[in-house]
C-alpha cells in the first residue's frame, strides 16, 4: 500500500485524487493533506481519511481548523508546513497539487529527499525548470507528471531516452475562445471566458485554457521534465481532445497518448506508477469518434503561446516573471479588476520591463516572482 501525501486536497485535482484513494482501499492510503483555507472541506476530508497530518496553508485559519478536526491527527500550519510535508519519511509519493508558484518550495524539499513526487502543477517548473531537474538528478528523485499532456508525453516515451525523440507535440482543445473572433474578447464576460469545452478544471487554469498561455506553460514544462529543446517542442490543436500529446522518434515513427478528457487517468497512471491499475473510468468509443483534427495555433490572435517560447529562449528568470504576472493578471480579470485582453497586455509589459538574472538561485527566483505580481498590482492602479 503507498502512502500518498496530498499537497491541495481541496482543489479539482485533489478532490479527484482522494476520488480515486476510495476507489483502491487496498493500494493506497491518504498520509496528509493540505489546503490553503478552505477548512470546511480539509475538515470533512480528515474525517473521512483519517491521515497523520493534516495542514493549513493560512496560518489565520489554524485556530478554526483545530476546533474542527476531532480525529488523531496532528494540526499544522504555514508555508513551512508544507515543507514538512513533503520531505516526510513515511509517506511513498508526495501529490503536489497546488496551484501556483507556492509549490515552488515544497516541490523543492521533496526532490531534496529523493522523493517521488507527482505533479499536478505545472507553475514550479516553469519558473525554475534548471534548478528542478538539477536537484531531482543530483539527489536521484522522480517528478511523475499529471498534466494530461505530459502524462500522455510520459507514456510514449515508455522509458525511451530523449536522445531518440525527434519532436513532442502537444495538443489543446483551443479553450473556450477558439472559435471567437480576436474582436470580441474585449467585451468577453467572465462566465464566457470559464466556460471550456472539452475539461472540469479550476478556474485559472481554464482562463490560462482560453488566452493558450497554458499551452506555452506546458511547453517551458516539457522543456525540463524531458530534456527535450525547444525547437523540438510543438503545440497542436486538437479540438476533440482524445489525443493529449504525441512523440514522433527518430525513425519517424509516431507514438499518440489517448484517453477520454479526465484527470482521473492521468492522477490514476500517477499513483499507480509504475504498474498500471484496472479501471472504470470512461473510455474512448472509437465508433464515436468521427475526426481527429489538428491545426497549427494562431499565434496572432493568442499571443501568450508565443511569449511563452519566447521566455524560454530568454532563460534565466524570464520564465519566473512571465508565470507570477500571468497568475497575477488572470486573479485580477477572475475579480473584474481587468478586461480578458489586459491579462497580456499587463504581463507582457511586466516581461518586457524585467532586467533578468542569466544563472538565478531558488531566491532569485522567488525575487523575481515577487517582483512581477508586486509590478502587476502597480500596473493596475494606472489603468
Amino acid at each position: 500500500m503507498k502512502n500518498i501525501a496530498l499537497l491541495g486536497s481541496t482543489g479539482s485535482v485533489g478532490r479527484n485524487v482522494l476520488d480515486i484513494v476510495r476507489h483502491y482501499p487496498d493500494e493506497f492510503r491518504v498520509s496528509a493533506i493540505s489546503s490553503n483555507e478552505n477548512i470546511s472541506l480539509l475538515a470533512e476530508q480528515a474525517e473521512e481519511f483519517n491521515p497523520s497530518v493534516v495542514a493549513i496553508g493560512n496560518e489565520a485559519f489554524y485556530p478554526e481548523l483545530k476546533n474542527k478536526i476531532s480525529g488523531d491527527s496532528k494540526i499544522a500550519s504555514g508555508a513551512e508546513s508544507l515543507e514538512e510535508i513533503a520531505s516526510d519519511d513515511s509517506a511513498d509519493i508526495i501529490f503536489m497539487a497546488i496551484s501556483g508558484t507556492s509549490a515552488l518550495k515544497p516541490l523543492i524539499a521533496a526532490l531534496r529527499k529523493g522523493k517521488t513526487v507527482a505533479l499536478a502543477s505545472k507553475e514550479p517548473v516553469v519558473s525554475a525548470g534548471m534548478i528542478v531537474r538539477k536537484v531531482m538528478e543530483d539527489n536521484n528523485a522522480g517528478i511523475i507528471p499529471v498534466d494530461s499532456e505530459h502524462s500522455a508525453i510520459m507514456q510514449c516515451l515508455s522509458g525511451r531516452d530523449s536522445g531518440d525523440v525527434r519532436t513532442l507535440y502537444i495538443t489543446g482543445s483551443g479553450g473556450s475562445l477558439k472559435d471567437k473572433p480576436a474582436s470580441e474578447f474585449d467585451s468577453l464576460t467572465t462566465e464566457e471566458v470559464l466556460n471550456h469545452p472539452k475539461w472540469d478544471m479550476g478556474r485559472k487554469i481554464t482562463v490560462d485554457s482560453a488566452t493558450l498561455m497554458n499551452k506555452g506553460l506546458e511547453v517551458i514544462e516539457a522543456r525540463w521534465l524531458f530534456d527535450v529543446p525547444q525547437e523540438r517542442i510543438k503545440v497542436l490543436i486538437h479540438p476533440e481532445a482524445v489525443i493529449h500529446s504525441m512523440v514522433e522518434f527518430s525513425d519517424g515513427t509516431i507514438n499518440a497518448g489517448m484517453f477520454s478528457p479526465d484527470m482521473r487517468f492521468p492522477i490514476l497512471r500517477a499513483l499507480a506508477y509504475p504498474e498500471i491499475l484496472e479501471s472504470d473510468l470512461p473510455r474512448v468509443d472509437f465508433s464515436m469518434v468521427n475526426t481527429l483534427s489538428f491545426q497549427a495555433p494562431d499565434t496572432e490572435k493568442f499571443p501568450a503561446l508565443k511569449m511563452a517560447y519566447d521566455a524560454l529562449d530568454e532563460g534565466g528568470t524570464v520564465p519566473a516573471v512571465l508565470n507570477a504576472s500571468n497568475e497575477a493578471a488572470v486573479g485580477l480579470f477572475l475579480e473584474g479588476k481587468i478586461k480578458f485582453t489586459g491579462i497580456i497586455d499587463i504581463v507582457s509589459k511586466i516581461v518586457a520591463l524585467h532586467n533578468k538574472k542569466d544563472d538565478p538561485s531558488l531566491d532569485d527566483i522567488i525575487n523575481s516572482e515577487k517582483w512581477a505580481r508586486e509590478m502587476v498590482f502597480k500596473e493596475i492602479t494606472r489603468i
